[in-house]
């Protein structure tokens, strides 16, 4: 019943940079100066990670964050009207975010870091609250994990020894 990590050789991906920092380290003959890139990646139809990558330079750092991501590409259930199967709340380190389901024509109602993870997994109407921190790594770590727990009707159906009518009811 496993369907998180996704064998990426088959997808064309596209990847969205969510942050660039700059990080600096402290040594015996001054201060080291490196990037740090948040990407996150998706196809559009159900598939979407996210990863961090660390260089001197900002290409590199952007290119080490997309392999990264590729890296942890997860499998998301996503409903006839391109929104989630059910509401959730996904938490990742102090950061949670909350997810409602929502009707044709609602768009994508959330935050940056949310957002760009549900416009890379497909998602077109969504709403979404971040709660807690707003710390761009953990929302995005925290959106990836709540849309990795979704659970479709026809799932849950089987994993209960069910029909879908007595879930969905």
């Amino acid at each position: 019943m496993k369907r998180n990590i996704v064998d990426i050789s088959k997808l064309e991906l596209n990847d969205k940079v969510v942050t660039i920092k700059r990080v600096s380290k402290t040594v015996k003959g001054g201060r080291n100066m490196r990037f740090s890139a948040l990407v996150v990646v998706g196809d559009g139809n159900g598939h979407v990670g996210a990863g961090i990558g660390k260089a001197a330079e900002i290409p590199e750092a952007i290119r080490k964050g997309k392999e990264s991501a590729m890296k942890n590409v997860v499998e998301v259930p996503i409903d006839e009207n391109r929104s989630v199967p059910h509401d959730y709340i996904g938490k990742f380190g102090s950061a949670t975010v909350m997810m409602k389901r929502a009707p044709e024509g609602t768009g994508v109602i959330a935050g940056g870091p949310a957002r760009a993870v549900m416009e890379l997994a497909g998602i077109k109407n969504i709403r979404t609250k971040s709660l807690g921190s707003n710390n761009k790594q953990n929302v995005v770590l925290a959106s990836i994990e709540a849309l990795k727990a979704m659970r479709t009707p026809e799932e849950v159906a089987k994993l209960r020894n069910k029909s879908v009518d007595e879930i969905v009811g």
